[in-house]
């Protein structure tokens, strides 16, 4: 595993992405307030992975302008204008489906609303991702993320998906389908703007 983390890390920085690496959740908050500097505007993608580290609750206490996706009683209307406020944020902080060892992200979307800021907007995309998301290449990056991830995030969410009942895909083409956007980052223009935090733990599916 060291020799597969340390290679993802040296891809990533050829792909024009920064790589770090912490060996446990209660280490990424000193490495956050480095990225993150104090009174910056900061949005969020989805992810468990976020919700399990602390990472939510250290946005809500921090000095931040913290656009909260999750907080109580926001209508669909207000979860729509904080996806567009998304994409003017100094800092968009996500998971992410599986990271390949060629130093490369993909992500399977629903509305598009995490991986559209990871694209286009934000001058810092932040993303956590545990050992777990770690694949040999594309192919195993879809195959990880439709047969597991998917399922699993499909139930979370309360779908009535057949991978729900199945616990696994078959392509369907339910109206809850929550595999709408394929996404593959393989690298960026602007050096650094995505840096990708590996932590030593398996988080999320």
């Amino acid at each position: 595993m060291n020799k597969i983390i340390r290679n993802t890390l040296e891809s990533l920085e050829k792909n024009n992405m920064v790589g770090y690496f912490v060996n446990e959740s209660s280490e990424l908050p000193a490495l956050l307030s480095q990225l993150i500097p104090k009174g910056a505007s900061v949005g969020c993608g989805d992810s468990v992975t976020l919700e399990e580290t602390g990472v939510f609750e250290f946005l809500r206490r921090g000095d931040y302008d913290f656009y909260d996706k999750h907080q109580l009683g926001l209508t669909s209307e207000d979860k729509q204008a904080i996806y567009l406020k998304n994409f003017s944020v100094d800092i968009f902080i996500t998971g992410t489906s599986a990271v390949t060892v060629d130093g490369k992200l993909f992500n399977i979307d629903g509305n598009g609303s995490r991986v559209a800021p990871m694209i286009y907007g934000p001058p810092c995309v932040i993303v956590v991702v545990g050992v777990n998301k770690l694949v040999s290449g594309i192919d195993a990056a879809i195959e990880r993320v439709r047969q597991v991830a998917a399922p699993l995030d499909a139930k979370r969410l309360g779908k009535k998906t057949p991978c729900v009942t199945l616990g696994r895909c078959i392509d369907c083409n339910h109206k809850q389908r929550i595999c709408n956007s394929f996404v593959l980052i393989t690298g960026q223009f602007a050096a650094g703007r995505i840096k990708v935090v590996i932590l030593g733990e398996e988080l999320g599916y």
